[in-house]
């Protein structure tokens, strides 16, 4: 007898498929219920915009696995608290290509600093309240430019690219290149803080004067000039879903406005005293804010309502939200972040960070990195925040790593991709939504006008239907037409022999 061997059988290949992701993170809540609604039309088009909504939940959720990082955070053990942890343990915990990112600039000359990154986390625009300017490449710690324009800085800002940057000096403001060359200078009024919208090339300024201005940087025109007319203004942030300019007042309001509307759109009552900082997540649905009152509040943009509040020892005089969603505070003299602290409320902070001696002016999240810049009377400082950055970026919107004729042709392309200033709105679903031309509002008054005129006769043996009753107000609503027509030809031609 010969020994048989049993056959191994073939294992069954295993295709991973939609299905198998989880989807929950990426869906806008539960399925909306039907239930009671006795419109079949309605009830259909609630089932189609579900299944829209469901699919691309499941493209965002495929398109995850091409992502190559992952973001990170600091974890704590036992007892231990994470605010616990100092600048010097989380360098020494991390790789040294990125402890090489926390590191402090001494310029205790021409403090206190105002700083701006660009938006793919390259470039660092430094700005001293005596003078000194400076853009450089803060990794690298290559130096762009150094200048001093013995002036009062007030803000810095970059333009739509690193090679650009507004400065808002003592009475005007001043465009300058990556040498140090001035460019422009816009002769309007006394500029206390600057916001750059980087899709409609308008660059936003606040003045001590409570005017609010809208400057075209691709043609030099001045868009909008709005007259708030609550003071001296000297707080403003942008949404970035929206690119609706926020401004905070002295009696604790805050105003939403677009260089369409010269009145403010949305009002909102949110501190007892002035309001100091704003910040608003990269989403557009949250908004924090900081008063002389001490508290931090953080506000649902969607309905305008207050959702959490949080004490600090000193009012927050800077605000900053990273692209995960970390909230950061500048008081006085210490930084404290909060994690996870936006939808839900977050019972202690993230981490904290004293800076002895110093006064704190600005502070800001760096893009794709786990960084937060420290501006302050003794210079800057950079500090590292575990999981505040975005681990993966799209190439095509914001490339850290392009080159210079890739930044050629963005640029080139964004002034193609322009987007004019009247599309700025609150409700960015109005936007879908197409105007009437004049000549079809004209056909739909005369329709109306026909309708409530002109009603036909009944008529028998079948007559008087529904296709029949409409032949017949189409063709009197013709004859109106013509005849009106034939009436506006007759006086142009006396117009023109009234002329000759």
């Amino acid at each position: 007898m010969e020994e048989t061997t049993p056959k191994a059988k073939p294992r069954k290949k295993t295709k991973m498929t939609v299905k198998s992701i989880p989807t929950d993170k990426y869906l806008r809540g539960g399925r909306a219920s039907t239930k009671g609604l006795h419109d079949k039309k309605l009830r259909a088009q609630l089932r189609d915009e579900e299944k829209q909504y469901e699919e691309v939940a499941k493209r965002a959720a495929w398109r995850e696995l091409l992502l190559p990082e992952e973001a990170g955070g600091v974890e704590a053990e036992g007892m231990e608290k994470t605010y616990q942890f100092q600048q010097k343990h989380i360098r020494s915990a991390v790789d040294i290509a990125s402890a090489q990112k926390g590191y402090q600039l001494s310029l205790k000359q021409f403090g206190p600093y105002s700083m701006d990154y660009t938006r793919d986390g390259r470039f660092l625009l430094l700005g001293g309240q005596k003078g000194h300017l400076a853009a450089m490449d803060w990794q690298s710690q290559k130096l762009l430019c150094e200048v001093n324009v013995n002036e009062t800085v007030r803000c810095v800002r970059f333009l739509h690219i690193h090679n650009m940057f507004a400065v808002a000096q003592k009475k005007s403001v001043f465009i300058y290149d990556d040498t140090g060359a001035e460019m422009h200078c816009l002769h309007k009024h006394p500029v206390m803080s600057m916001e750059y919208l980087p899709y409609h090339f308008l660059l936003a300024t606040a003045g001590s004067n409570g005017h609010l201005c809208y400057q075209d940087t691709s043609t030099g025109r001045l868009v909008a000039d709005h007259n708030v007319r609550l003071g001296r203004l000297s707080c403003m942030t942008q949404n970035p879903r929206n690119a609706v300019v926020h401004l905070g007042h002295q009696n604790g309001v805050v105003s939403l406005w677009t260089p369409s509307s010269g009145k403010p759109q949305v009002s909102m009552l949110t501190h007892t005293g002035a309001v100091i900082s704003l910040a608003i997540d990269r989403s557009g649905n949250y908004m924090a804010t900081g008063g002389l009152d001490g508290q931090l509040r953080v506000w649902d943009l969607r309905t305008y309502k207050t959702l959490h509040t949080y004490h600090t020892p000193q009012p927050a005089r800077s605000l900053s939200i990273s692209q995960r969603g970390l909230l950061a505070a500048g008081c006085t003299t210490d930084i404290r972040v909060w994690r996870d602290c936006l939808g839900s409320y977050s019972s202690s902070t993230y981490l904290h960070h004293h800076f002895s001696g110093q006064q704190l002016s600005e502070v800001q999240f760096c893009p794709y990195e786990d960084v937060i810049g420290v501006g302050h009377s003794a210079g800057f400082t950079s500090l590292l925040v575990p999981g505040a950055g975005e681990a993966n970026f799209d190439a095509l919107e914001h490339n850290p790593f392009a080159t210079k004729k890739q930044k050629q042709e963005k640029e080139v392309k964004q002034l193609l991709e322009k987007i004019q200033p009247e599309l700025i709105t609150v409700d960015t679903s109005s936007v879908q939504h197409l105007a009437k031309s004049s000549q079809a509002q004209d056909e739909d008054d005369e329709e109306e006008t026909v309708r409530d005129h002109f009603r036909p006769r009944h008529r028998t043996k079948g007559r008087s239907s529904a296709a029949n009753r409409h032949r017949r107000i189409q063709s009197v609503r013709d004859q109106e037409r013509r005849e009106r027509i034939r009436k506006a030809q007759k006086t142009k031609r006396k117009e023109k022999k009234k002329k000759n």
